[in-house]
């Protein structure tokens, strides 16, 4: 919601500031209460009758409450019990909460698998409700999205979802991460395995010592398609032993490849039902550059719709670095690089393309833009840390 929203229609999203508003006497009307537990709060809310244009978006009311609201023009948006995920969240997802239950029941009972399997019967079936909350849900995780990058310098890191632990470029990944969050970045991936998980993971390690005994235990399990459950739970483990994120590691998965669970080094993960909104919204918030590894069609397709936007900028509009990493797979094993130069020829994005061999060389290349004082930060998307969970 934008600023302007924000100040009309105040969203509510904590029983503190709640009870600030109740303690206040202000009137309700226009409050969005966002994923709230009023049951302690019934009283104050039946003694009051201001509440005409009051939204109360899921959480907990009991009936009682809930005629009273609607009795004084109030709005009660329902929830469905019985969805792995709420709809109304106000923030962004933890790896615990999506893991839940892992340890104990396997990866199959987590929220992150349930709510997989009701994205895809909802998508059968034909749910129409199932369907309005799938898309209440992708606009309550863009809000938590806006909320955690608000005013902070993102770069996004793209790689295929297929590179092993143990690998050298793995490892590359990480420290491309860890290079960019060092510098104050947020590093923003497609938050799933691979290069994503590598990156996040970089970008989450608070110190070097520990990044590099978590590339070493991380190799005893390469890879999440034998095993997605002990594959998680390794990373999980490690992720223990490295204490406390660095809050500059993001990722922006989605439920629409089951194929791809989520990583689990991040402070915030914004996961989508939609993969188009989680396409969009991950390219969108790289505003201080992309940096592309090496990857198959998904990463193809995230390199041009990073060109479009390049591609069509007014002329003199400060423009986010492109980034590509690796001279050969980029020219002859997936031979990008041409049609990303052609495009670019005679254009202000010219200066902003490069074909760099080395993840230090990548690293490079964006963080020279912020020491740059002559360089505008690109206006934001028009559009905070997580609770977490134990599994």
């Amino acid at each position: 919601m934008t600023a302007e929203g924000r100040t009309r229609h105040r969203e509510v999203e904590t029983l503190a500031a709640l009870d600030a508003v109740l303690a206040s006497g202000r009137p309700l009307r226009g409050l969005r209460l966002q994923d709230l537990d009023l049951t302690g709060r019934e009283s104050a809310f039946l003694a009051r009758t201001d509440v005409e244009g009051l939204v109360v978006l899921g959480g907990r009311l009991s009936e009682a409450l809930d005629a009273h609201l609607r009795a004084h023009h109030a709005l009660v948006f329902p929830t469905d019990p019985h969805a792995p995920v709420d709809p109304y969240r106000a923030t962004l997802y933890s790896p615990l909460e999506l893991y839940r239950g892992l340890a104990a029941r396997g990866y199959s009972a987590t929220p992150d698998a349930r709510a997989h399997r009701w994205a895809r019967e909802a998508a059968v079936h034909h749910d129409a409700f199932v369907t309005l909350l799938r898309a209440i849900h992708d606009d309550s995780v863009t809000d938590a999205l806006d909320e955690f990058v608000d005013g902070r310098p993102v770069v996004g890191v793209m790689g295929g979802h297929a590179l092993e632990r143990g690998r050298a470029a793995y490892a590359d990944a990480a420290h491309l991460g860890r290079s960019l969050a060092r510098t104050g970045l947020v590093v923003a991936t497609g938050g799933g395995p691979g290069a994503m998980e590598a990156a996040n993971l970089g970008a989450y390690a608070a110190h070097d010592e520990g990044l590099d005994d978590a590339l070493s235990r991380l190799a005893a399990v390469p890879t999440f398609r034998d095993d997605v459950g002990r594959w998680a739970q390794l990373a999980l483990d490690v992720r223990d032993a490295l204490g406390p994120g660095s809050g500059r590691s993001l990722g922006i998965p989605t439920w629409f490849y089951g194929h791809e669970p989520p990583g689990v080094f991040c402070d915030g993960i914004a996961k989508y039902f939609s993969n188009a909104l989680r396409e969009d919204g991950l390219l969108a918030r790289s505003t201080h550059g992309l940096v592309v590894l090496e990857g198959a069609a998904g990463t193809v397709q995230e390199v041009f719709q990073a060109v479009t936007p390049l591609f069509y900028a007014l002329a003199g509009t400060p423009l986010p670095p492109l980034v590509l990493v690796g001279h050969e797979y980029w020219t002859e094993t997936v031979p990008v690089w041409s049609a990303v130069a052609a495009l670019a020829r005679g254009r202000d994005m010219d200066g902003v393309v490069h074909l760099v061999d080395t993840v230090q060389e990548a690293a490079d290349v964006v963080t020279a833009r912020l020491a740059d004082p002559g360089c505008d930060t690109p206006p934001k998307a028009p559009h905070a840390p997580t609770r977490e969970a134990h599994p």
